[in-house]
């Protein structure tokens, strides 16, 4: 996999990106390529924060993976840095290539660069695939998690 970038996104990726947000049935009901103007506006948000990192890996100049990656100061653990790792997708071609292991090894990484205490994510409940592959990767699950959609 040396012929594979992990950069930065930019607005010109958005397409791709919000594209591989959509390719499974819950991004399905919840993305939308009609109007990026949302992604766009959300990402020079996120551009604008030091604590988050919005990256794309590419290969033979296509995007083929996105991730974010989002740094939260705190008070708890002594006053530690978790890093919260959200949006994973690999894009149906790429899929079992060992790009996904790649991606949260550069997460992972980079969150030991910025001395976080650990590293954290949800998966909907749905995600079995999902859940082993992090479990793969030293990831327990530890907690529940709730959410309320407002």
């Amino acid at each position: 996999m040396t012929d594979l970038t992990i950069r930065p996104a930019t607005e010109d990726d958005l397409p791709a990106i919000v594209a591989m947000l959509a390719d499974d049935p819950l991004g399905a009901t919840r993305e939308s390529l009609e109007d990026l103007t949302p992604y766009r506006d959300a990402l020079q948000r996120m551009a604008k924060d030091p604590h988050q990192r919005v990256v794309v890996a590419v290969r033979d100049d296509r995007v083929v993976g996105t991730l974010q990656l989002t740094l939260i100061p705190g008070l708890s653990r002594k006053g530690a840095t978790r890093a919260l790792v959200e949006g994973v997708r690999v894009h149906a071609d790429e899929r079992g290539s060992g790009l996904g292991t790649l991606f949260m090894e550069w997460a992972i990484e980079e969150s030991r660069r910025e001395n976080c205490a650990l590293i954290q994510l949800t998966s909907d409940a749905s995600r079995t695939e999902a859940h082993r592959f992090y479990e793969r990767l030293g990831f327990t699950a530890s907690h529940v998690g709730f959410k309320l959609q407002l």
